[in-house]
């Protein structure tokens, strides 16, 4: 695996038989979308996005994004758009549990832009949406996928406080690529909050790694063992696709096999489960991650 620089280029690596993906049909998907649309919601599987929302949105399952669909940070392999952000929508919360309940989620992962431009950075927001999601789906178990908060504690704890059977925090790359990856965040700040999460009793911690940004064997196997040393419990593995000419490039498709690889060591390391393959991105399959 190359250990060059990320740089800009012209050259474009073609992609492999095992990218292959289907269009998004069938009447479910139908369904869903009209919903989306309907209550004007944002879901990381349009904005990011995602190669599996076919699958996921054919299967009745789909990943919520609150707190707008504009980010404050300009991450270099994120298809979200970055800007100045709108005001919070304080109804939001209700529009997102009444959506679930109306596609009949029994598992909901919620996602969100990053809120730095808020004293509170969106935490109030998403401890509502929770707690909105739990009255209107009692039956419902949740997975949250946070930014980082700039490593703030007391908004962390709002999130902690309303118990979500999963709480995930994504690293994205390896150690050496995350100032050029993700330009705003922090290597260690990450493995803190997963940490903190750990030690105040969270059952159940997520986090996902993209690959094919130039990163090593060596520095993938250390970012796991950094994970397990802060008591991850499951890790995602899976293919940086570059979301546009404007995104870091892809410098490497990572072959099935050397992903079937890091899943043998995952489980080896003690992870409880491992998702490790081209497509998997980090609420692929979630409902699993519950055992």
């Amino acid at each position: 695996m190359s250990t060059e620089t990320i740089a800009p280029t012209t050259q474009r690596v073609p992609k492999p038989k095992w990218l292959r993906v289907k269009l998004p049909t069938g009447k479910k998907y139908t369904a869903l979308r009209g919903l989306v649309d309907k209550y004007d919601l944002h879901t990381i599987c349009t904005s990011g996005s995602c190669p599996n929302m076919g699958e996921c949105w054919t299967e009745g399952t789909a990943t919520f994004m609150i707190l707008g669909n504009v980010c404050t940070r300009s991450c270099g392999f994120c298809g979200v758009k970055t800007g100045r952000p709108e005001d919070v929508d304080w109804d939001e919360p209700e529009k997102v549990a009444r959506s679930i309940k109306l596609m009949e989620i029994k598992h909901a992962v919620v996602t969100s832009v990053d809120r730095d431009d808020i004293k509170d950075m969106g935490s109030i927001i998403w401890a509502e949406t929770v707690k909105a999601i739990r009255r209107m789906n009692p039956e419902t178990t949740l997975e949250t996928l946070i930014p980082d908060f700039q490593g703030n504690t007391r908004n962390i704890d709002r999130i902690i406080a309303v118990k979500p059977e999963v709480v995930s925090h994504n690293m994205e790359t390896v150690k050496r690529l995350t100032r050029e990856v993700r330009i705003q965040a922090k290597y260690e700040r990450s493995l803190e909050v997963l940490r903190y999460l750990k030690d105040q009793g969270i059952e159940r911690t997520k986090s996902g790694i993209m690959l094919g940004l130039g990163e090593t064997e060596e520095e993938v196997l250390q970012t796991m063992k950094d994970l397990r040393g802060v008591g991850l419990d499951i890790i995602t593995i899976g293919q940086y696709l570059q979301p546009s000419k404007k995104h870091l490039p892809v410098k490497e498709f990572i072959t099935p096999e050397q992903f079937k690889k890091y899943e043998t060591i995952g489980l080896e390391m003690g992870f409880r489960h491992v998702e490790s393959g081209a497509l998997v991105r980090s609420s692929y399959k979630a409902q699993k991650h519950l055992t």
